[in-house]
């Protein structure tokens, strides 16, 4: 049985993750083995909510139509409140890695669930930290789930748009 393993990309805006999300969807990547995590953004002039509607979220706020857009592309969402982070929006199978680690009360010294989740599916604890400040500091985490050989592509369709965690 072949192993499979994850990778992340960090990208500093929203536009820089929706676009590789689109470069990958358009190589022919499966969606469902893609994960997003970002922070949200709040604004004090604006209503800001969260609202299920049949099965599909519905999200306002300023990043509302990237979220609704990646909510639609990849398998599974949720939102979770990180302390040291903030709220953080998820979508793809990443959630269950999470939601495993919260449940198991899997915690890994000195990072958060997000980070349990992360090192659940083989991303290295330097890593992971890296990916937690990286969230601190507003931005997105792209990763990628599969075979050594579908990590590979993935690499060759983001290359050189991402910084590799």
């Amino acid at each position: 049985m072949i192993k499979d393993t994850a990778e992340v990309a960090i990208f500093d805006t929203h536009h820089l993750a929706e676009d590789a999300v689109k470069s990958l969807q358009r190589a022919g990547f499966d969606m469902k083995k893609l994960s997003i995590v970002g922070k949200d953004y709040h604004s004090e002039e604006q209503v800001i909510g969260y609202y299920n509607s049949g099965d599909r979220i519905k999200y306002w706020g300023k990043l509302g139509a990237f979220w609704g857009g990646m909510w639609g592309l990849l398998f599974g969402w949720a939102f979770f409140m990180v302390p040291g982070i903030g709220p953080v929006l998820v979508a793809g199978p990443i959630v269950a890695a999470i939601v495993s680690a919260l449940e198991g009360a899997a915690v890994v010294g000195g990072v958060s669930a997000l980070g349990a989740g992360l090192f659940s599916i083989g991303i290295p604890k330097d890593s992971v930290l890296q990916c937690e400040m990286a969230l601190k500091a507003d931005k997105f985490l792209l990763i990628a789930h599969g075979t050594r050989e579908e990590i590979d592509r993935v690499k060759d369709v983001l290359h050189p748009a991402a910084v590799q965690a």
